[in-house]
């Protein structure tokens, strides 16, 4: 049998041998628990900006939409001012439809 003491640097200056493997186990497992914890923070952020991006290109996609039935809507209001106010009427119902697509896509993606 060896020394049983191990020397610490601290202020009792000597531990006993198994102390020091305890500590150097404890230290081990609380650096794992510490990597797991970051690396579950991390693909949390990657599936929150991925859920952005998405919403991102779902709200672009919307607005071009909307902004191509508003050309086709003034062009054939232009040609047939008889229709105006039924054109904007399909309009307005195509843009709560595609605002509606966008509001479901969020809740879909909370």
């Amino acid at each position: 049998m060896g020394n049983e003491l191990v020397p610490t640097g601290g202020m009792s200056g000597m531990v006993h041998r198994s102390d020091h493997r305890g500590l150097r186990r404890d230290l081990s497992t609380t650096e794992r628990a510490r990597a797991l914890a970051l690396a579950r923070v991390e693909a949390q952020a990657e599936v929150q900006a991925l859920k952005t991006q998405a919403l991102g290109y779902v709200g672009q996609q919307g607005m071009q939409a909307i902004a191509m039935v508003s050309q086709l809507e003034g062009q054939l209001g232009q040609a047939c001012p008889l229709a105006v106010s039924r054109l904007q009427g399909i309009g307005d119902m195509t843009a709560m439809a595609v605002a509606q697509v966008i509001m479901d896509t969020t809740w879909k993606l909370r």
